[in-house]
């Protein structure tokens, strides 16, 4: 990757000797949950991860990757089905002191105040009440809440609850620490505040920790903040690159070694993305074919927007994304979505409109519908399976229960629920099947 050399830059490396000895390590680590037959159903696959002293290492992954099953794997919390985990070069059988967790969601109990929540992190540390107090202040101050630790979390914005979760975490003076998309659940400003403050924490060496793992799906969150990239893609789940970001910071996004870097991600994912969802492959997959959570309407404008004098059949979906303020988890389930039905083809960060997409998008409605049938019909099983049974039974009724345990054969629950929801959004659009939500039953 390209690197650039300023005399004001911040930088922060890993020394050879601390780099030889992960602080965490993953190798061959395997997922798997139950069925409701009771047979596994793999999430995860022969993950080899580590994260070095003086390093953050990034995990990128879009939505449903298994990034954050991965993450309480490295932190303890669950056990995996297979492979093993070391911390600090001895066997990782449970929560351990030294690693710490930010999540997502800001996880603070509403009826304590703030330096109460950021006590907590010392519970399980036997540290006297008296010195419990006085690290939680200090953490409240490093991370920027001076003045508020007799608050309660109703009465901050969401950017202070979440630095409350950091001060949390960091109050245990943990030597790892790991992060689950902790900006995702804020504003973008607000976001991009927290993420600077807490990165210049770090580069300025005011935090304890020696390492971090960062779980994301934002492309360029990954690459302002990481050393080094794995993205996770697959079905079961893989480490599937590893990239090294060789930029010093601050980091700008307009920098074109910056771009350069984002888009050999975005190649790199939609390559993955092509892949999983390519139609003959897809449709070989039968039941097991996990559609994107995508409505018919979304697909319908944004097939249209691709077709437009702008970008004339063809577009980065880097470019789309900015345009439009997509985030990737956003984007990548269309685009998927437009890739298994034919409509599209993804190659190299560049989805291009197929022959069958830029008829649809120069048809009228009941052109586009009897277009949009015929190509669920022929590369999405499930929607010929719906459509058999339905032909097959007397009264042409079937209850939704049917499907559901059908595809939780062959899918997690989560996974089978939503697919079955895109199933009937797109099914209903087609004019293929109807769907009564009061009596949860298909028909014609």
């Amino acid at each position: 990757m390209s690197s650039l050399a300023h005399p004001d830059t911040k930088t922060r490396t890993a020394s050879p000797a601390n780099a030889a000895l992960p602080v965490v390590a993953l190798e061959q680590v395997g997922m798997s949950f139950a069925k409701p037959s009771g047979e596994p159903l793999p999430v995860l696959a022969n993950i080899d991860l580590e994260v070095c002293e003086g390093e953050i290492l990034g995990l990128l992954g879009r939505s449903g990757s298994g990034k954050s099953t991965l993450l309480r794997i490295a932190a303890g919390l669950v056990k995996p089905s297979s492979g093993s985990v070391h911390y600090r070069g001895q066997p990782l059988r449970g929560p351990q002191e030294g690693i710490a967790v930010v999540f997502q969601t800001f996880a603070l109990y509403p009826w304590l105040t703030v330096l109460d929540n950021v006590e907590l992190g010392l519970d399980a540390l036997r540290v006297s009440a008296n010195a419990a107090r006085e690290r939680a202040k200090a953490a409240i101050d490093l991370i920027g809440l001076n003045g508020f630790e007799s608050a309660f979390p109703r009465e901050l914005s969401g950017g202070m609850r979440q630095r409350v979760g950091f001060a949390r975490a960091l109050v245990s003076e943990p030597t790892l620490l790991l992060m689950d998309e902790p900006f995702s659940a804020l504003d973008v400003l607000t976001a991009e505040t927290l993420r600077t403050d807490f990165l210049d924490l770090w580069l300025e060496r005011q935090l304890p920790i020696k390492a971090m793992l960062l779980v994301t799906h934002n492309i360029e969150e990954a690459v302002l903040m990481c050393d080094r990239i794995q993205l996770l893609g697959g079905s079961p789940a893989r480490i599937v690159a590893d990239m090294n970001v060789q930029l010093p910071h601050p980091r700008n996004r307009l920098d074109p070694a910056f771009r350069e870097i984002v888009n050999e991600i975005y190649s790199v994912l939609t390559s993955r993305l092509a892949e999983t969802t390519d139609a003959p492959s897809a449709a070989s997959r039968g039941l097991a074919l996990h559609l994107p959570e995508v409505s018919s309407h979304r697909l319908d404008g944004f097939i249209d927007t691709i077709a437009s004098a702008l970008h004339g059949g063809s577009a980065e979906l880097e470019k789309i994304a900015a345009s439009r303020m997509l985030k990737v988890d956003e984007l990548f389930p269309i685009a998927g979505a437009m890739h298994i039905l034919e409509f599209a083809e993804l190659h190299n960060g560049v989805i291009r409109l197929t022959a069958a997409g830029r008829v649809f998008a120069q048809a009228n409605d009941d052109e586009r519908k009897r277009l949009f049938r015929e190509h669920l019909m022929q590369f999405v099983p499930l929607a010929a399976h719906i459509r058999e049974v339905l032909d097959e039974r007397e009264g042409h009724r079937a209850p939704r229960e049917r499907f559901e345990l059908e595809l939780q054969d062959h899918l997690n629950q989560s996974d089978a629920d939503s697919t079955l929801r895109t199933m009937i959004d797109w099914g209903r659009y087609a004019g293929l099947f109807s769907y009564d939500d009061h009596t949860r039953s298909f028909g014609d």
